[in-house]
């Protein structure tokens, strides 16, 4: 079984912050029999922007929800630094879609999380301005999700996983179901958030695209069973912006990333087993 414990961390090499959690020999195997992920190493460190892109079935989303704590791994240990255990509190988390409140209006959707830890609304109200402000949504406070767009629901789930200030953000394929625009000004504004708070993010995504515009580390994980097939830095200074999204220098790193997914599924062998 999985063994957890607090790990110093190392000395970090020029241009790397200081690392945050470590994957070692991580697997999960389903009670159906299925291996989703076997024998992953990976750091994530302070400050990273990091994707894991795969296919479908590579475990993208099952490692998500290990960092998380909403599962078990079957084998391996999560290592954080840190002089005591990791505070799951400082984990924010955006689904694949906005799961927010439907009889709620956007303050109290984004007020829950500090609702939750006792905080009250009165008490909560700059915090929930603030962030409400950084994701563009100012004015849209007493709407209700049933009044907003797919693209306004999902700033509504940033700002709710956000606003308690977490360490580290979870992000589980955000914008997959978004129309092309939409997705990019939503690309466009959560790197500009990251760039202003410099928290940890760890993005799931299928598109090649997303992963190299937004990321320094891209990961490409393979299938059956759901592993770590490579690691590269996508080498593109920050703030990124629409001269970088048609620059050759993104083309170029686009081409990279895409050849290597291309070598991660064709690595895969056997049935197939969707392991998320």
């Amino acid at each position: 079984m999985m063994q957890e414990k607090v790990a110093q961390a190392p000395a970090s090499a020029s241009g790397n912050g200081p690392m945050l959690l470590a994957l070692r020999g991580v697997g999960k195997v389903f009670s159906n029999g299925v291996t989703a992920l076997s024998d992953v190493d990976l750091t994530i460190r302070e400050g990273d922007f990091l994707s894991l892109l795969g296919p479908s079935g590579c475990g993208k989303s099952t490692a998500l929800r290990l960092i998380a704590g909403l599962a078990t791994p079957t084998s391996g240990q999560l290592d954080w630094r840190g002089s005591s255990a990791f505070d799951r509190t400082n984990i924010g988390f955006v689904f694949q879609e906005p799961t927010l409140l439907p009889w709620a209006d956007v303050f109290d959707n984004v007020w829950l999380p500090l609702r939750l830890k006792g905080v009250s609304r009165a008490k909560a109200a700059p915090a929930v301005t603030e962030m409400l402000a950084r994701v563009h949504l100012t004015g849209f406070e007493n709407a209700v999700p049933r009044e907003l767009s797919g693209g306004m629901k999902m700033r509504v789930s940033i700002a709710r996983a956000m606003v308690t200030k977490p360490r580290i953000l979870l992000m589980d394929e955000p914008f997959a179901a978004l129309d092309e625009i939409t997705r990019f000004k939503l690309n466009n504004d959560l790197l500009e958030l990251w760039q202003d708070e410099r928290f940890t993010v760890v993005f799931v995504t299928h598109s090649v695209f997303e992963s190299v515009f937004l990321s320094n580390r891209v990961v490409v994980m393979a299938a059956r069973p759901g592993r770590v097939f490579r690691e590269f830095a996508v080498d593109a200074p920050y703030p990124r912006n629409e001269a970088f999204r048609t620059s050759p220098d993104y083309a170029a790193l686009c081409r990279q990333a895409s050849d290597v997914l291309i070598g991660a599924i064709n690595s895969t062998a056997g049935p197939h087993h969707d392991g998320h």
